[in-house]
């Protein structure tokens, strides 16, 4: 982390999204394995309010517990009482009962009100529902 971010306190945001994800399109590669292209869309609501939407890539067997993904969302909206948008970048992995999940504010992405911020998302499942914490600076 810079020395920009680390002299600030941070703000945190939560809530719950609405996810909906489209079904793969198969994506070939020649003499490797086919790899999944979807689309989502999000609805936020809580501490950050407003939709995304994205494209992801997945791949991997994730009906026997191992595959990766990737995938970039643009939100517009308000984040505490600010207005604007930006991106999201997510690197998921689940591994034989292992997951690692990793979403962070694409730098650079911040624009109107939103303009210069940075952080990170954490998503939660539970029963169903999706449940979202987000760290963030604006600098």
């Amino acid at each position: 982390m810079n020395s920009t971010l680390s002299d600030k306190k941070p703000l945190v945001a939560t809530g719950e999204f609405l996810v909906t994800l489209s079904a793969p399109e198969a994506v070939l590669h020649e003499g490797a394995p086919t790899s999944g292209r979807h689309t989502l869309s999000k609805t936020y609501q809580g501490g950050l309010q407003g939709r995304a939407s994205g494209e992801m890539l997945s791949a991997g067997q994730p009906q026997n517990g191992q595959a990766s993904y990737v995938a970039i969302e643009s939100f517009t909206g308000s984040l505490g009482g600010q207005t604007g948008g930006f991106s999201l970048a997510h690197f998921g992995e689940m591994d034989n009962g292992s997951e690692i999940l990793k979403v962070n504010i694409v730098p650079g992405s911040g624009d109107g009100e939103l303009t210069g911020i940075r952080g990170h998302l954490q998503i939660r499942r539970d029963a169903g529902k999706h449940f979202y914490t987000l760290t963030y600076w604006i600098i």
